[in-house]
Order: structure tokens, then C-alpha cells, then sequence
């Protein structure tokens, strides 16, 4: 979420289908799915392949797999039957009994009492609910049918287990939250034939407030006061709204709401005092927290929401008046802590006490939006100063915005010291301030964007490319002027001697000049070799360090070579030469390492170097001018292979050598000769 890249994608083939959610195992970190109902795959996140990963065909459907933190993976079937994955892969095709006829699973959920894993799922068949409670080590099983209830139905189901009873939540289709407490069994033979028992449910909640009714679809329980219901509150006159609401059952009330105009899908899952739930077409995280629950703060929530008092949260992905988030008290039960749309890592700990003559950072941050210049920078700077706080970084963050939302409203304020000194000393990242390299880039701030490429983890594809552009398209004698960070290129490039590359002595990693003319028929003169084999840097130091922290910039494959296809040929065949150079001065060294500073290393070169040859490689064979270049790589790369596969063949006599040398007595003195064939 925070860095905003896919770090793993596996997929089936054509006409397979996924049947159920994959899930992780905790224990192996290993994912699991299913597809086509009964093939069961396991593959860790290094595997590349879903077709080569793990694979077990069932004996029956899967309904849903629930992993456990300490119990290890249950699978649920369709059946009804309930297996630990180590025992159903003992033997995949053991026989799976059916335990419900005719009876659909609605819900299911898994749990760990003591050292024993539970299941508990409910079913529907012909309009009546039933509840099962399993224990799969004990073998046990125990089926009760939910109390009928004529003009309304259960919509979707939760629970929790405390001292030995299962809490059952169920959200109904009459706007109301119902309980249902099951003790748990301690199991004995004589229950084997027990009685199916009718569960009576009683009334938790009642989702309304001032006259507006909650039609919801989902639930989660916070604790053991709070709930958390997602739906769309319809209120007499109004268009419904789609909101997330926190409600107190112990007093009845509704402690917090948040509109989602954008839509949702329905869905809400709750993981560590985090809410996850699709809005529009992003994931949205909200952070979120529960107090001790008690009359006081649940009365003065009900008066709070009738005068409409708005706290201090902000929307850290922008300032406008507008965009201000509308809560409530910091003394409520519970508090919604923001919003992120795409990413965590910019909402870490948002929330702010309200402190007595204090303002929150987003009302300082309005009262500045028309202050002066001075007074501006000297408020940020104050601000940042303080004493750290687990929402520094965000507040950090909303000081960089400001400052970049100020230079697109005034062209000519531009305060390029303040912003570098804030990248270069502050833990920031491109989520936290996305506006503010786009800025670099319109005012070609280049020691901005060489200092952000280096430090941001999450900069997209896009803006990498755009930085990637903008420095091959500058003139060398105008990056002269410019102040480049050059510590990255200032211990293999020496820049003295009007810029001419000092020559030193170079002992190859398996290139030479006469396995070179060894190898092609075809002979370059002695000046266009010298130029284009990679002996010269073909740019300047300082355009070096600039596309040096390109290098070092992350990046996905799949969503930066669009953009690289659209890089001038020009502009690619120098990126190319300048690749070139640093591939050969690497495979100079016996560790194929460049000496100073966050220099890039092999697999980056050899990355990059092959991103550009697919984006470009049609283009490069019609250029003349990227001929030689083409030819010259060709031959280092061919001489390199030839130079390797004769180090694979002594590879058996080398290792019987450091073999003779471990069995040999160190007293000893001897001369021995051995014959390598």
C-alpha cells in the first residue's frame, strides 16, 4: 500500500478459475488458493511461476481456507467437513464426508480457544439458518438452527469467543444488529446424539439515529462495547448516503461517521485498529481507535453531533478549507484517526490532541495559507522543530505541501534551499508530498530530483521517466553551472584536466583486445574503439550523478517500459552509451563493484540496460549511429560468456584443489604439481 507497486502477481492459466480468497499461511509464509474448486496450490512469495508451484487435487469442493496465527490453516468444504491443511495433505485424496444436506454456507469464520483451533460457520436452507461449531482436532461437531424471525432475515454474521461462549452477531435485513451466545461444549461421548437446539437471539443495536435509518452490508466487532457498520443511511427527504459508522451497544449510539461519496463495494475487513474497504476505485485505510466506553463520553457524542463541532483532523492529501475532515472531540469513545486513499504510510498516527490554546497543524496551516513569505517558512520551520511525535513524518509531510501548493499558486516563489534541506534531513517519501517533484520538474530543480530519487522509496514509473528525460535532454555546459550532489560518479570518473578522463591501469574481467579481434571478423578503427567501447564516459560527471540516482530509483517492469518507449532515440542511444561505460568499469573489478558513494551497481546497470534494449531495440537497429554501440556490447557481452563458461569447465579441478589443500598437513612443506585436463 505504501509504496504503490505490485510486489508480487501470480495468475492461472486461461479457463481456471480462482474459487476462493488466497490466503497466508502465518507459520511458512507461504499463499494458498484454490481454482476450479478442488486443485489446491501453495507457493512462497519467490516463486514466479503459478503453474510450477504446489500442487494437490481434493477429493471435494472448497468453500474457504482460514489461516491461523498459531493452529496453522483450516479448510472448510462445501460439505461441511473441516480439515487442517497438514492432514489433508498427507493425503489429498482422502474422502471427505458431507455434513450438511442441502444446506447452503453462508459465513464462516475461525478461531483459536486455548491451544484449539474452532470453526464456526452458518448455513441457509429454505429460508431457515443453522450454526455449526467445529473442532477439527477433536473431531467434534455441534448444529443449532437460528431462531426464525417471519419479516426479516439475517444479512451477514460475525463472532468473537470469550470465556468459553461464541458471541454471534448478525446484521438483519430490518436494520438491526441481533446476539446470539452459544456456550461452548465440553465434549463427551453422550453428545454424539444430542438434539438439534434452537439458538434465541436478542436485539444489540438498532441502526438509527434522529429519524435516519442505517440500511447496512456489512460489520466487524472493535471490541466488546464498539461495533463498526458499513451501508448507506437514508434519512426522511434525503438522498442516502453511503457512510462507515462506529456505534457504542452499550448506550445505544452511533460515536462516529464518515460519508463515502464515491461509492463502496459493500465490503469492510477490520485488521489492527485499521479499516480496509473499497471506495470508488481505490483502497481506502482508515485508522481508527476505542476508549474505555462510558455514559459520560456517550451522551456528550450525541451532543456533539447535534451542534456539528469539527475537530482537528485533517485530510493530509490536501489543505483547501473544504477538504478538512469533519469529526468530532478527541474525549469521544471512539475516533475515526483519517483517511488515506492509496497508501498507509502517509497516515501514520494522524491524530492530534486537542490541547488547550493549541492549534492542530491543518488550522495552522490554513491561517498561513495567504501569510507572507517570511512569516510562512518561519512557521513551518518552527513547526518541524518541535519535540518528535508519531506524527511527525505526516506532519512533515503536510510543511512540504503547503510549500508546493504556495509555489503553483505564485510562479515566481520557489524556496528550493528550505525544500532540499527538508529532503535531505527528514524521512519523507514521494506519498507524503506528491506535488513536490512535479515542482522540481517544472522549475528543473535537478539537485531536488537527483536527492529525491535517492531517498523516496515510492516514486512512480512516471515521474522516474520524466526525471530520466529531463536530465538527458540538458546541456552539459548548463549542468556546469548547477549544484549536483557528485558522489556517486567522483571515484571512477576523474573530472580533472579540463573534464578529460584521467586513463588508469585496467585489469579486465575477461575482455581483452585479442580475444575481442579473437571473436569478430569485423575490425573497428583504433578511434571509433577508443570512443565507443565503453573506455570514455560519454557524458559529464555531473549528468552522470544525475542518471545515476535514476538507477537507484525502484521501479516496476511492467509499468515503466511504456514510458521508456517514448524516450527520444537520441536521448535513449546516449542513456545506452552511458550504461555502456558503467557495465565495462564494473567488469574491470574482480567484484564487479564501482567504487564511492550509492553507486549503481551490476544488476542495476544490467536491469536498466535491458529495459532499454526492449523499448528501443527496433528503433537501434535502423539508427546507424547505434550500430557500432549495438556491435561493441555485443562482443563485451559474448566475450564475458565465452570467459565464464571456461571458468565453469576448470570449476571440477579447482574444487578437488581446495579439497587436497584441506586434507594436507599444514607442517609439511611440499612442491606439487597437478595437471588440469
Amino acid at each position: 500500500i505504501s509504496d504503490q507497486k505490485p510486489l508480487g502477481c501470480w495468475s492461472v492459466k486461461h479457463g481456471q478459475i480462482l474459487t476462493c480468497p488466497v490466503v497466508c499461511n502465518f507459520e511458512t509464509h507461504e499463499y494458498i488458493a484454490v481454482h476450479d474448486d478442488k486443485v489446491l496450490r501453495i507457493w512462497k512469495n519467490e516463486d514466479i511461476n503459478l503453474d510450477k508451484a504446489f500442487k494437490a487435487t481434493l477429493s471435494a469442493d472448497v468453500c474457504r481456507i482460514h489461516p491461523l496465527p498459531q493452529g496453522g490453516p483450516l479448510v472448510l468444504f462445501r460439505g461441511g467437513a473441516v480439515r487442517t491443511l497438514d492432514v489433508l495433505l498427507e493425503a489429498p485424496q482422502q474422502e471427505i464426508e458431507n455434513l450438511i444436506s442441502g444446506e447452503a454456507i453462508r459465513w464462516s469464520g475461525a478461531f483459536m480457544e486455548g491451544q484449539q483451533p474452532i470453526l464456526i460457520f452458518t448455513t441457509e436452507k429454505d429460508g431457515d439458518f443453522f450454526v455449526y461449531i467445529q473442532k477439527p482436532k477433536l473431531g467434534s461437531l455441534h448444529r443449532y438452527k437460528l431462531d426464525q424471525q417471519e419479516s426479516s432475515k439475517p444479512l451477514c454474521f460475525t463472532a468473537h469467543i470469550t470465556n468459553q461462549t461464541v458471541t454471534l452477531l448478525c446484521l438483519y435485513s430490518n436494520d438491526s444488529v441481533y446476539q446470539v451466545l452459544i456456550p461452548l461444549h465440553q465434549d463427551t461421548a453422550e453428545e454424539e446424539e444430542e438434539k438439534e437446539e434452537i439458538l434465541s437471539k436478542s436485539l444489540l443495536l438498532n441502526l438509527s439515529v434522529s429519524g435516519a435509518v442505517l440500511k447496512g452490508t456489512s460489520f466487524v466487532v472493535l471490541d466488546k462495547d464498539h461495533i463498526a457498520v458499513l451501508g448507506s443511511l437514508a434519512a426522511p427527504g434525503k438522498e442516502p448516503r453511503e457512510c462507515l459508522t462506529i456505534w457504542n451497544t452499550k448506550f445505544q449510539t452511533m460515536q462516529a461517521s464518515k460519508e463515502l461519496p464515491l461509492g463502496t463495494s459493500g465490503q469492510l475487513w477490520c485488521y489492527e485498529e485499521k479499516f480496509f474497504l473499497i471506495h470508488g476505485k481505490v483502497l481506502t485505510v482508515i485508522m481508527y481507535k476505542c476508549e474505555t466506553s462510558s455514559l459520560a463520553s456517550a451522551v456528550g457524542k450525541l451532543k456533539d453531533s447535534q451542534t456539528r463541532d469539527v475537530s482537528s483532523f485533517v485530510n493530509w492529501n490536501t489543505l483547501e478549507d473544504e477538504e478538512l475532515v469533519v469529526s468530532f472531540q478527541s474525549q469521544e469513545s471512539v475516533a475515526l484517526k483519517a483517511e488515506s486513499r492509496m497508501n498507509l504510510r502517509s497516515r501514520r498516527s494522524t491524530v492530534a490532541e486537542n490541547q488547550p490554546e493549541t492549534l492542530s497543524v491543518g488550522q495552522l496551516l490554513l491561517n498561513l495559507k495567504d501569510a507572507s513569505t517570511y512569516v510562512l517558512e518561519t512557521e513551518l520551520k518552527q513547526l518541524m522543530a518541535k519535540a518528535p511525535t508519531p506524527d511527525l513524518q505526516a506532519t512533515i509531510g503536510c510543511v512540504v505541501t503547503a510549500l508546493t501548493d504556495r509555489c503553483k499558486r505564485n510562479p515566481k516563489y520557489y524556496p528550493q534551499h528550505f525544500l532540499q534541506q527538508i529532503v535531505e534531513t527528514r524521512d519523507l517519501s514521494y506519498s507524503l508530498c506528491p506535488d513536490l517533484m512535479a515542482v522540481a520538474l517544472e522549475k528543473k530543480d535537478m539537485h531536488l530530483l537527483q536527492t529525491c530519487l535517492e531517498r523516496f522509496p515510492d516514486i512512480p514509473e512516471e515521474i522516474t521517466y520524466a526525471c530520466l528525460k529531463a536530465f538527458l535532454s540538458m546541456s552539459e555546459a548548463h549542468l556546469q553551472s548547477i549544484d549536483v550532489n557528485l558522489d556517486s560518479v567522483v571515484c571512477y570518473i576523474d573530472v580533472e584536466f579540463n573534464n578529460e578522463e584521467v586513463k588508469t591501469e585496467i585489469v579486465e574481467n575477461g575482455f581483452s583486445a585479442e580475444m575481442d579481434q579473437d571473436m569478430c571478423d569485423t575490425k573497428m578503427p583504433k578511434e571509433s574503439q577508443s570512443r565507443s567501447d565503453g573506455e570514455s564516459c560519454p557524458v559529464g560527471p555531473q549528468k552522470a550523478a544525475l542518471l545515476n540516482a535514476v538507477l537507484h530509483s525502484a521501479y516496476t517492469e511492467t509499468f515503466l517500459l511504456p514510458h521508456l518507449k517514448n524516450l527520444p532515440a537520441g536521448q535513449a542511444i546516449l542513456f545506452l552509451r552511458y550504461l555502456y561505460y558503467l557495465y565495462v568499469k564494473c567488469s574491470e573489478k574482480v567484484n564487479t563493484t564501482l567504487p564511492g558513494i550509492r553507486c549503481p551497481t551490476i544488476n542495476q546497470i544490467m536491469d536498466w540496460m535491458c529495459l532499454l534494449l526492449d523499448a528501443h531495440f527496433t528503433v537501434m537497429v535502423m539508427l546507424p549511429e547505434a550500430k557500432e554501440l549495438l556491435s561493441n556490447l555485443h562482443k563485451f557481452v559474448r566475450a564475458q560468456v565465452r570467459f565464464y563458461s571456461e571458468l565453469n569447465k576448470i570449476e571440477g579441478s579447482l574444487r578437488e584443489l581446495q579439497r587436497l589443500n584441506h586434507l594436507r598437513e599444514s607442517q609439511t612443506y611440499s612442491i606439487e604439481v597437478l595437471e588440469i585436463i
